[in-house]
């Protein structure tokens, strides 16, 4: 028992990535919203175009991803900086996707997450096992951050597809004039993944499934429930948002960010690395 708990000590002060705690869920949301209000305020706001901003997220993915290579176990500032610049991609992406190229919501998604599922099934064929929130080698590492990146993009779509069709499915439940859900697409899809996501929470503590896989589950769900907030917040009112500014907003959900960072020891620095000095000699990772 003293064995494991302290292969556990050492692994989390190695890992380049936090435990999975209820506040990194709720950073994880924080920084799926501002993902959302951001790329917005790019594309729409500042009228960039979704391709335009779309490269310019890029950019700053390729700098954030290089600043977490380069860390030798998990740090808040690039870990973080990295996931949002995943989400504001994703973002992009998923609308460049739908609206430039018009594949759509239903054929993004569906592409998207065959996507999802390939990268895992690489993941375990290359390595062995999908991780979560133990990331030691730089194979893991590569496919963690593939994963979130492709996640994030695919639950960008799926926030979209559902805030477009829920009203629409709501009209024929309820008999209701066509048009009259309309404006409540996106909190129905905000209530719908954050449903979805207590769900992965009761299999979790039931332990009906493995928890790498309960883990990717919950992280493709926070993305499309902080796509509908995100748009709840900064859409016009006669869309059902709150019309709010999209950089403002952004402002904000970066600071709540910050906060709940600081406001959680496990989020603001990794387990003491002493736990780690007496660790033994690590494999050939190309072994």
């Amino acid at each position: 028992m003293a064995d494991t708990s302290k292969s556990n000590l050492l692994h989390e002060a190695l890992s380049k990535a936090p435990q999975a705690t209820l506040m990194f869920w709720l950073v994880k949301i924080c920084a799926t919203t501002v993902g959302e209000t951001g790329g917005d305020a790019l594309s729409m706001t500042l009228k960039l175009g979704y391709l335009t901003a779309t490269l310019i997220f890029l950019g700053y993915f390729v700098v954030a991803l290089g600043l977490q290579l380069k860390a030798h176990r998990y740090h808040p500032f690039p870990y973080w900086f990295l996931v949002v610049a995943t989400t504001t991609v994703g973002t992009t992406t998923s609308d460049f996707f739908d609206r430039s190229l018009h594949f759509g919501y239903p054929l993004s998604s569906a592409i998207l997450l065959t996507a999802v599922v390939a990268v895992l099934i690489a993941w375990k064929l290359t390595t062995g096992a999908i991780r979560a929130d133990k990331i030691t080698s730089r194979r893991d590492e590569i496919f963690y951050w593939l994963t979130i990146l492709v996640s994030n993009t695919l639950g960008t779509a799926l926030g979209d597809f559902t805030s477009d069709t829920l009203p629409d499915l709501m009209v024929k439940l309820t008999h209701a004039p066509a048009g009259s859900w309309d404006i409540w697409g996106f909190e129905l899809g905000a209530v719908l993944f954050a449903a979805l996501i207590a769900v992965v929470a009761i299999l979790h503590f039931a332990k009906a499934l493995p928890q790498a896989v309960l883990f990717w589950a919950a992280y493709v769900l926070t993305r499309p429930l902080g796509a509908t907030l995100g748009d709840t917040l900064t859409k016009p009112h006669v869309q059902g948002g709150f019309n709010l500014d999209r950089l403002g907003a952004s402002a904000v959900i970066v600071v709540a960010m910050v906060v709940l960072i600081l406001l959680s020891p496990k989020l603001r620095r990794p387990a003491s690395f002493e736990t780690a000095a007496a660790r033994p000699p690590q494999e050939h990772e190309g072994g």
